[in-house]
């Protein structure tokens, strides 16, 4: 079968033809229908040697959905041709977290070398995947899986910020988006759909700040070192009670800082590796955007639990929320990471291994 690979640290990934695999006891074999580009496989692709946490060659893809191709040993509760989306943060399943539901917060993945799919496990650009267990798979029912898989991270990560950030947004308050792409214009239709609040958008250009405007957000500001003190006055002094900083580089991170009011959640989702400090009395942020107020709190989420994602696809149902994709075929992947990299995908990008 054909596959996307990401074979030499620095450089580019390509396609490549590996065996087709065949399901274990307790595994599930897909033939994929769509698999989402995210740009922390960029971010993946960008470490070194010594920083990268699994080897290669590594089949790219951690957003995948398909039709079940074949079942392993024991497996139950599936049949063959079941349209499904892969839930990507697998864990132990035994652990309190995982109990819960809440893999990505697994106690012993590190320890027992669990690993995502495409994210050290084979991954979803490929003709088929192999899922280590039923329990990873969640029905799509009547989605459509090329417009739906992206929902797995792009979906599953805000919706997991911005649940648990809700009581700080009742009516009247605001909300704010920095970075408007893959994640954060699903982020902003969420908002819409979950609270009253006002959503104010923060990106590099006008071209993203329209398409931000287009998804919902009430307002769209240029993301540069004038951001936050535009923010104050849209909000009348007060601040943000909510800040999502989709980018998660130290300028956002400073700006996401200087956006937030006092008792406010500032939740750091992006993987860009900025820092914001906190201490009594507010932390103070760089580039003379003064202190952090009383009470912030700062998060760092990672993804979401599968009962969250189950609700996510609920609201796509609903159609609360729809992601833009733009579709590419598995030979043409390749490119869709070139034009992810420079900025030019509006949302998200999926590639049609079987299309």
């Amino acid at each position: 079968m054909k596959a996307l690979q990401y074979r030499e640290i620095g450089a580019a990934p390509v396609v490549v033809d590996v065996p087709t695999p065949e399901p274990g006891p307790g595994e599930v074999l897909l033939e994929v229908t769509a698999a989402g580009v995210c740009h922390s496989d960029i971010a993946v692709m960008s470490w070194s040697a010594e920083e990268l946490p699994f080897e290669l060659p590594l089949t790219l893809g951690h957003e995948g959905a398909g039709t079940v191709a074949a079942l392993g040993d024991g497996v139950h509760g599936l049949e063959i041709g079941d349209s499904v989306a892969v839930y990507g943060p697998w864990g132990c399943g035994r652990c309190i977290k995982c109990s819960a539901g809440e893999e990505n917060y697994c106690l012993r993945a590190g320890e027992l070398q669990i690993q995502p799919p495409g994210l050290g496990a084979p991954g979803a650009i490929a003709e088929y995947l192999i899922v280590d267990d039923a329990r990873h798979l969640v029905p799509l029912g009547d989605l459509d899986p090329v417009r739906t898989v992206s929902l797995t991270d792009a979906g599953l990560t805000p919706y997991h910020a911005i649940k648990r950030s809700l009581p700080k947004l009742p009516p009247g308050s605001t909300a704010v988006v920095i970075g408007t792409g893959g994640l954060g214009h699903v982020g902003i239709q969420m908002l819409r759909a979950l609270t009253s609040a006002r959503v104010i958008a923060l990106d590099v250009n006008e071209e993203k700040l329209d398409f931000a405007r287009q998804v919902g957000a009430h307002e769209a500001v240029l993301s540069d070192e004038k951001a936050a003190h535009r923010v104050t006055e849209l909000t009348g002094g007060i601040g943000a009670q909510a800040v999502f900083d989709f980018v998660g580089v130290e300028p956002t991170v400073a700006t996401a800082g200087a956006c937030a009011s006092v008792d406010s959640d500032v939740v750091i989702i992006g993987i860009g590796g900025g820092n914001l400090p906190v201490g009594f009395g507010g932390g103070t942020l760089p580039a003379g955007l003064g202190q952090l107020a009383y009470e912030v709190s700062v998060r760092s989420p990672y993804w979401g639990s599968r009962d969250e994602l189950i609700e996510v696809f609920e609201l796509a149902r609903e159609q609360a929320i729809d992601v833009h994709v733009e579709t590419y075929s598995l030979d043409d992947a390749p490119r869709a990471y070139e034009r992810l990299h420079d900025g030019k995908i509006n949302g998200r990008a999926v590639i049609l291994p079987n299309g």
